[in-house]
C-alpha cells in the first residue's frame, strides 16, 4: 500500500491552523493582530527549541548548511511576514470573506512555481483533486455571510492586490521552504524560518513605532493564554506538519490540503459558537473532501 505520510501531515496541519485561527482571531481583538503575530513567534521558537534539543540534540540550527539557511530564511520572509502582512491588509480592505477566497489561490500558485522552480509535476488526477478542494472552499468561504455583499468586480483595486500578493507570499513560502529543507530537520528548518519572521517583524515593529503595542500586550492575561494555544497549533505543531508534509509529497498538493480549514472551522463553529450552517456550506464542505479523497489516490 503506498504511503500517504505528506497528505495526512497535511491534513493534520489544516486541523492546527483552524484551531490556531479561533485562538489567533480571539486574542487579535483585545491585543491587535501585529501583537499577536510577534508574541506567537517567540513562543513557538521556545517551543521548537526545547523540541529540536531533545530530538536530535540540538537547541539551535547550527548544522545547517548555508543553501539551507538562505532558502529558508527567504521562505519565512515571503511566508511568515509579507504573506501575512499582505492577509491581513487585504481583510481589511475587502473583508474576510472575499479576501480568504482570493488567498485560496495559492494552492495552484504553488504548483506552477513548484513546477518552474524543482519541476516537480502532479498527476491529472491531482489537478482535479486540487480543483475540487479549491472548488469547495470557494463554495463556503463565498457564503458565509449570505446577508453581505455579493462578489462583484467592483471590489477595492488595492484590497484586491494585497490578496492577491498574500497569496503568492505563502505559495512562494512553501516552495522555497521545500527547496531549502530537502531532508534537513523539519524543528530545525522551522526555526529558521521563525528566525526571517523575527527580523522582519521587528523592522516593521520598529518603523511603525509599535513597541507600546507589544509591550501592553502582555498586560492582557487571556489574550496571552490564546496567544499561547495559537502558538502551539500554529506556527509549532502546524508548521512543522507542514514542513513534514513538503518532504513527502508535491508542493501543490500540500498546499491544496492545508488550505481545507475554512471547510473544517464549519463543524467547529456549530459545535462552539451555535453558527447556522447553510446547505450550500455543507456542499462546499463535501467537494472540498471529495478533493482531498483524489489527492490521496
Amino acid at each position: 500500500m503506498q504511503s500517504h505520510i505528506g497528505e495526512i501531515a497535511a491534513v493534520l496541519t489544516a486541523v492546527c491552523f483552524t484551531i490556531n485561527a479561533i485562538a489567533y482571531e480571539s486574542a487579535g481583538k483585545s491585543v491587535g493582530s501585529l501583537s499577536v503575530s510577534y508574541i506567537r513567534l517567540f513562543i513557538a521558537f521556545l517551543l521548537l527549541s526545547i523540541s529540536a534539543f531533545f530530538s536530535r540534540g540540538l537547541a539551535l540550527p547550527t548544522d545547517a548548511t548555508g543553501h539551507t539557511w538562505f532558502w529558508l530564511l527567504a521562505s519565512g520572509t515571503l511566508g511568515f511576514v509579507l504573506g501575512d502582512i499582505f492577509l491581513f491588509a487585504s481583510l481589511v480592505e475587502l473583508g474576510s470573506r472575499i479576501a480568504l477566497l482570493i488567498m485560496s489561490a495559492a494552492p495552484p500558485i504553488t504548483a506552477i512555481a513548484s513546477f518552474l522552480i524543482m519541476g516537480e509535476r502532479i498527476s491529472p488526477l491531482g489537478l482535479v483533486g486540487m480543483a475540487l478542494t479549491m472548488a469547495g472552499i470557494s463554495l463556503v468561504i463565498l457564503s458565509r455571510n449570505p446577508e453581505g455583499n455579493k462578489v462583484s468586480l467592483n471590489r477595492p483595486v488595492k484590497g484586491i492586490i494585497y490578496a492577491s500578493l498574500g497569496a503568492v507570499g505563502q505559495a512562494l513560502g512553501l516552495v522555497f521552504g521545500k527547496f531549502g529543507m530537502g531532508t534537513y530537520n523539519p524543528f530545525a528548518a522551522t526555526q529558521i524560518r521563525l528566525v526571517a519572521a523575527f527580523v522582519g517583524y521587528s523592522i516593521i515593529i520598529t518603523v511603525g513605532k509599535k513597541w507600546t503595542e507589544i509591550k501592553d500586550a502582555f498586560k492582557q492575561k487571556k489574550a496571552i493564554r490564546q496567544i499561547v494555544i495559537g502558538s502551539v497549533f500554529g506556527p509549532f505543531i502546524g508548521v512543522v506538519l507542514l514542513l513534514i508534509a513538503l518532504q513527502y509529497t508535491a508542493a501543490g498538493i500540500v498546499s491544496s490540503i492545508s488550505s481545507i480549514s475554512p471547510v473544517i472551522i464549519i463543524p467547529i463553529s456549530i459545535m462552539i459558537f451555535k453558527d447556522k450552517v447553510l446547505p450550500r456550506e455543507i456542499l462546499g464542505a463535501l467537494v472540498s473532501i471529495a478533493g482531498v479523497v483524489l489527492l490521496f489516490l
